[in-house]
């Protein structure tokens, strides 16, 4: 359709494809983390990524599906340089040893990419007794981010090169509750609604990249976080929605975004010049855009990291 091929500022759109976003970047000297890489566009980020020269860690839960992965992009790009480590986000503790093992392998740290989620499930809690949507969405990332945050300044001190965390967040975040954030009913059970919950989760994902970007500019250093909407994608994220599932099988290919363009725009902040400084912001389509007035309110972003930082401690 005409309207998914029309062009932003950018000069890319709906329809562009990750690798059609990042054609011409050398990403060679590069070193990024992405979750979720075993799968969706967290799989075809990476592949993308290392098709362009960076050396990608896959940051992934499934050790097996993420070694498959692995072995089909070395497959079809020889030179590709692509490791896969474990990393379950819903577990502060694998979180913590996710980190320490990184550290400790004395790789660099040019970009994350906290991609991973899970949507819409019934109600669980996690490891840590949090509500498994925004224990895995949120605060695993949250709490990554945090520790390999030392790793990426000094990264981007020694190579002189800019340093780039995305927040794969999405417009569900106008779905959240009516209060955004439900501070004190992190946990109730009772008044749960498994979509209003994914929306908290995605708001959080969105705020606390304000936040963050704030702290990296008050802190002087060359390191960019901005968050995106990557579009209704037909994947794996709708597998606890049966009905769902089976209309995103039978009507996905005429109106959701294909893997390829659905990780277009994590492609296009991650690696494109375009967006050289540019921090702080919300990304869909390949282009700027703007999320919820409650998504910008730069108070609540600040209470939600508190309130964060409190619960990973």
């Amino acid at each position: 359709m005409w309207l998914f091929k029309k062009k932003g500022e950018s000069g890319f759109s709906y329809s562009s494809t990750a690798e059609e976003v990042t054609i011409g970047i050398d990403g060679s000297g590069l070193t990024a983390i992405v979750t979720g890489a075993s799968s969706g566009i967290g799989a075809e980020t990476t592949r993308v990524l290392a098709l362009r020269g960076v050396h990608v860690i896959m940051a992934v839960r499934n050790m097996t599906a993420g070694k498959d992965v692995k072995e089909a992009i070395v497959k079809e790009i020889p030179a590709a340089k692509v490791d896969v480590m474990e990393l379950d986000l819903s577990s502060f503790d694998s979180v913590k040893k996710f980190a320490a093992d990184f550290i400790s392998s004395g790789h660099s740290l040019n970009i994350l990419i906290n991609n991973a989620g899970v949507m819409a499930i019934p109600f669980m809690l996690s490891k840590d007794n949090i509500e498994l949507q925004f224990a895995t969405n949120h605060l695993g990332h949250f709490l990554l981010t945090n520790l390999l945050l030392e790793k990426m300044k000094e990264t981007a001190c020694e190579t002189k090169r800019e340093g780039r965390i995305v927040n794969v967040a999405s417009d569900a975040h106008y779905v959240t509750y009516p209060e955004g954030i439900r501070f004190d009913k992190i946990n109730d059970q009772e008044s749960y609604r498994k979509f209003s919950a994914y929306g908290q989760s995605k708001m959080a994902n969105i705020l606390s990249t304000y936040e963050l970007a704030k702290r990296l500019k008050e802190d002087g250093v060359e390191i960019t976080a901005n968050s995106l909407n990557p579009g209704v994608i037909s994947s794996n994220l709708f597998r606890h929605m049966t009905i769902v599932n089976g209309l995103v099988s039978t009507i996905g290919k005429l109106l959701l975004k294909n893997v390829q363009q659905g990780a277009s725009t994590t492609c296009y902040i991650a690696l494109n010049p375009q967006v050289k400084g540019v921090s702080g912001e919300y990304f869909q389509d390949n282009n700027l855009a703007t999320p919820s007035k409650k998504a910008r309110d730069m108070d609540l972003a600040k209470k939600l990291w508190d309130f964060s930082m409190d619960l990973v401690k």
